[in-house]
């Protein structure tokens, strides 16, 4: 478990950590901001066409020995963007840390779910969900602190040291021969077939509304309620550190209760979370936003703690990796869509495409109309889930 959780948190670190360094490399290379915009967008593009490919590739190969390969690769790609010369040598070194970061993130899961016992699998998929949320969260810190003493390159040679000693750990701790087993032909209908389809449905709807809170939240607390960065910046931290502390008691409520019940719980409170971002910072402002942010968090993982248990819960080994790379395949779309259309619903309610113009009534009509949005978007996944997890509806 440990050597898995420094896998997942280091591919939760590549994340985010590049994401402070922006306005450096622009000066550094005197490009543009949407040039520049490269070094992110890159790294979650090949992470997410990979997940599903790598997925299948440590089914077929062996998950451990994949996942070496994929620290590896990290390994190389974070030491490749540290001295790059120039930025498009940087986004493609992004480009290659990026698919790294899909065997890490995919292996991780699938391997937690076959080295854990069957009575500790939900506690497990709560620690993974803790360190991504901790990955996420360090990253900007961490860059922050590196950028001023040592430069931008320090951001990503930082992740050299980091990724080989989780490759030492998991040579150390990982059984050679976890993860191995007689490769079958798969087609994706087969998956289907094991219900996982609603899983990834809901994975898709969640991730779209936890988005939406990136999205609009800064929008609304600075222009809407007119925050200071510094204030913004710590009422947005809120999220990932109740992430942090809720991850692995989620996973234990998982493994007492079982996944049916822990999810349903999650979804209730992710709509309800949903519900009250859209009512109360208007009625007491930023403590409401606030309360609001610490029901919805707690409920999304309890979600992911459940989900990713009953997505794999009766997953033969030689299917795990791939189901594994669909649960990530779904969560990147989900923030696809929560960045894209739900920042256009955001953006109708407001009344204008350019929000940055758009006064604090109106900010604060579309971030309603966002979140009305959002929890309508969590009755659905509720209704898609109730179908598979009480009485199996979808068998029919």
């Amino acid at each position: 478990m440990v050597a898995l959780a420094s896998a997942m948190l280091l591919a939760s670190l590549g994340t985010s950590i590049a994401n402070i360094a922006l306005p450096t490399l622009a000066e550094a290379f005197s490009a543009p901001f949407g040039q520049v915009q490269g070094v992110v967008v890159a790294y979650l593009a090949t992470l997410t066409v990979s997940v599903v490919i790598v997925g299948r590739l440590g089914d077929v190969h062996g998950l451990t020995r994949m996942l070496l390969v994929g620290l590896g690769v990290f390994a190389a790609a974070s030491l490749l963007c540290g001295v790059a010369p120039t930025l498009w040598v940087l986004i493609a070194a992004r480009a290659l840390q990026g698919i790294g970061a899909a065997f890490l993130m995919t292996l991780s899961m699938a391997l937690m779910r076959e080295t854990a016992g069957e009575a500790r699998v939900g506690r497990a998929m709560g620690l993974l969900g803790t360190v991504s949320a901790l990955g996420t969260a360090l990253g900007p810190v961490l860059g922050g602190v590196l950028i001023p003493l040592a430069g931008w390159r320090a951001v990503f040679l930082v992740q050299v040291p980091l990724a080989v000693a989780a490759l030492v750990l998991t040579v150390a701790l990982l059984p050679r021969g976890a993860g191995k087993g007689e490769p079958a032909r798969l087609r994706l209908r087969e998956v289907m077939d094991r219900r996982v389809a609603p899983n990834l449905l809901t994975n898709v709807l969640v991730a779209a509304v936890m988005m939406t809170t990136l999205v609009v939240g800064p929008f609304y607390l600075g222009i809407g309620l007119g925050l200071t960065e510094a204030v913004v910046g710590l009422v947005m931290a809120v999220g990932p550190v109740i992430s942090i502390v809720s991850g692995v008691p989620s996973g234990r409520l998982v493994d007492g209760w079982g996944s049916r019940r822990v999810m349903a719980a999650g979804l209730v409170l992710l709509a309800a979370g949903a519900f009250l971002i859209a009512i109360l910072p208007g009625l007491i402002g930023v403590a409401g936003y606030v309360l609001a942010i610490a029901v919805l968090t707690p409920g999304y993982q309890l979600f992911q703690a459940a989900n990713n248990t009953a997505a794999l819960a009766d997953v033969p080994k030689d299917r795990r990796g791939t189901v594994s790379g669909l649960l990530g395949l779904s969560r990147n779309i989900g923030l696809i869509v929560g960045a894209s259309v739900m920042g256009a619903v955001f953006a109708l309610g407001a009344g204008t495409a350019n929000v940055t113009l758009a006064d604090p009534a109106a900010i604060g009509a579309g971030m309603r109309l966002a979140f009305l949005t959002a929890g309508g978007l969590m009755i659905a996944a509720f209704l898609v889930a109730s179908g598979t997890l009480f009485g199996r509806v979808a068998r029919a």
